[in-house]
Parts: structure tokens; C-alpha cells; sequence
């Protein structure tokens, strides 16, 4: 049995999107299993495919070859499992850990009868984020996994579908994931693969994650990834992971306590940080006034044209300070949405 407890962080799980053969798994295997820091060998087994005629796994021989490979080099292994089924063959050809997938977590009922499955294993148990940004229902597959005495659980942060124009596969919004660290505190990791979507990449995404002090990384690797039968483009060597390990850059989750610099640094944000909350208090102290006289009045609470007149300005004063666009719209729609709630 695989025990998160002893195992380091920053953890890296490595292996094929798609357990296609023997060959391709022992292959991908014995590379990756020459990379220190490769700690967990994935393969999916049952892959959710869009489309009926896709390629959706081996199944069951597919983990007869997961077997062979963790036998051949040492690795544990870890694979996806969707249904009560997959469960009881990953137990039965030793799989060490689990993940539950994106499309999976969007449903409760999924997610509860893998949890009743899994009672009485504590086998270790990875739950990607659902594919919305919907962070309740990710801290909900959680509970309903410790309910059932799950203990050794983690996340996988993979990103989220998103209806903008984006370079990513998922956008990260790393803002969730570090949310649900901060909820659960439970190590995260960041499948930087299905983030991206593409090679390209996932070096400067894997930096990200350093950088953001997740907990490591889960990438998919193929001894010939561009004749992948699933998500090819997403793929690398083992070679070429090892490279992509090796330049990247250290960061330390703890700083000394008497740095000088940073406790001077760290003082005037939170100096900062009361000046704006004060600066809140009053303009929703404002916003409720507003909203009053609108009742009187018999006016709308939302006045669109004021509001798009506001935001126009906002942007263009954040710009001329440097701030992005993307931080001026998020921080002003809350503002927004919250002078709407008071008036209501």
C-alpha cells in the first residue's frame, strides 16, 4: 500500500495518457522510471470520450500491462476510475492510487457511489477539479470521500473550461485551487498537460505551479507522443520531461521570520490592505444611500448605462497605473455585484 506519508513533495505522477499496449507502457515506463523525481507511473484505463468512435481505453487488459510495468521498475501506479467497477478491477490488479476525473466530479451521485466503493480501502485518492469553476462541488467530492474514511486525499488542479479566447486547453484560474487549499489543506497538484493542451506550454505552466508553491506535478508522457491515440498534442518524451524538471526553477514555501525586507514589505500591505477595506465600507455605505432614494424614486436598481460608463472609466484610469484589465473587471464586478445586493 502507497501511503501519502511517505512520499516527498513536490510530487511528480508521470505516464501515457492512454495504456495503448504493452510495449508502449513497459517503454514509457523504464524511462520514467529513471527520472528521480517520477514518483507515481499514470495510465488511463477507461478514458471519457467525447465521442462514441474515439478510442476509449483497454480496459481490463490495459491493466494487466500497468501491472507488468510497475513490476518491471518499481513504480506505483495510479489510474482514473469513474464507476464502482473500475474500482474493484484497479484493486484487483494492484494499482496503488486513484484519480477521480474532471467530467466525474460534476456529478454527486458518481462521486458518491466511488466513495461507498472505496469504504475500508484508504487507498490514496487524487480529485481533479470538476471541468466548471465550481468550487463547491470540488470541496464536496472531498467530503463525501472523507465520509467515507478516506484519509489520504489530494487535488489535481487541471484547469477549467472557459468561455474567452485562450492560449490553455483549461484555463487555470489559479485562484481556485489555491482557495481549496486554503479550505481543505490538502496537497495540490498541477496537471499541467490538460491545462495547456499543448507542449509548448508546459514549462512556463509547470514555473507557474513552483512559483504558486503547489505541491507538484502530474504530466503526461508517451515514449512517442505524437502517435498518441489520445490527446497527442499534450503529451512528451520522458527525455523531454527530465529537461522540463530540470529547468525549473526552485521556490521556498517558508521565508526566515526576522527577513527585515519582507516584514517591512508584508507591513505596508497591510497597511494598505485596512485602508481599502475602510475604503469599501464606505462606498457600500454610499451604494445602500443610492439604493434608498432609487425606492423612492421608483427607479431600477440596475442602471446599465451607468455601469457600463463606470467600468469604461475604471479601465481606462487601471490602464494609466498599470493595473490590467483583468484585475480592474473582476475586482469591480464584486463591487458591483455586491452594491446590487445592498439595494435589493
Amino acid at each position: 500500500m502507497l501511503y501519502f506519508c511517505r512520499m516527498k513533495y513536490p510530487l511528480v505522477i508521470a505516464g501515457p495518457c492512454s495504456v495503448e499496449s504493452e510495449a508502449q507502457i513497459l517503454t514509457t515506463a523504464q524511462a520514467l522510471a529513471q527520472i528521480p523525481e517520477v514518483k507515481l507511473l499514470r495510465g488511463g484505463i477507461w478514458k471519457p470520450r467525447t465521442r462514441p468512435e474515439a478510442f476509449e481505453g483497454r480496459g481490463e487488459e490495459g491493466l494487466q500491462w500497468l501491472l507488468k510495468a510497475k513490476q518491471a521498475t518499481g513504480l506505483p501506479t495510479a489510474t482514473e476510475v469513474a464507476t464502482p467497477e473500475h474500482v474493484e478491477l484497479a484493486l484487483k490488479y494492484e494499482v496503488d492510487a486513484l484519480w477521480i476525473g474532471a467530467r466525474t466530479v460534476v456529478n454527486p451521485f458518481s462521486v458518491q457511489q466511488l466513495a461507498d466503493a472505496l469504504k475500508g480501502t484508504d487507498i490514496p485518492v487524487f480529485v481533479k477539479n470538476p471541468v466548471s469553476p465550481d468550487l463547491n462541488l470540488w470541496v464536496g467530492a472531498f467530503e463525501r470521500l472523507q465520509k467515507a474514511g478516506l484519509s489520504q486525499l489530494a487535488a489535481i488542479h487541471r484547469g477549467f473550461s472557459y468561455y474567452k479566447e485562450s492560449p490553455y486547453r483549461n484555463y487555470p484560474m489559479w485562484e481556485i485551487p489555491i482557495e481549496l487549499k486554503r479550505i481543505l489543506d490538502l496537497p495540490v497538484l498541477t496537471d499541467i498537460s490538460h491545462i495547456c493542451g499543448n507542449r509548448e506550454l508546459l514549462g512556463d505552466t509547470a514555473q507557474k505551479s513552483v512559483d504558486l508553491a503547489f505541491d507538484g506535478l502530474m504530466v503526461e508522457c508517451h515514449h512517442n507522443p505524437d502517435q498518441a491515440l489520445t490527446d497527442a498534442n499534450q503529451q512528451i518524451t520522458p527525455e523531454a520531461l527530465a529537461k522540463l524538471l530540470n529547468a525549473l526553477t526552485p521556490r521556498a514555501k517558508q521565508v526566515a521570520n526576522d527577513d527585515p525586507v519582507l516584514a517591512a514589505l508584508r507591513s505596508e500591505i497591510d497597511d494598505i490592505d485596512d485602508e481599502l477595506l475602510q475604503l469599501l465600507a464606505r462606498r457600500m455605505n454610499v451604494s445602500s444611500q443610492i439604493g434608498e432614494y432609487k425606492k423612492e424614486k421608483g427607479l431600477t436598481v440596475v442602471q446599465m448605462d451607468r455601469w457600463k460608463q463606470i467600468l469604461t472609466a475604471h479601465l481606462e484610469t487601471g490602464a494609466n497605473l498599470g493595473l490590467s484589465k483583468e484585475l480592474i473587471e473582476k475586482v469591480f464586478e464584486a463591487i458591483h455585484k455586491a452594491s446590487i445586493k445592498s439595494q435589493l
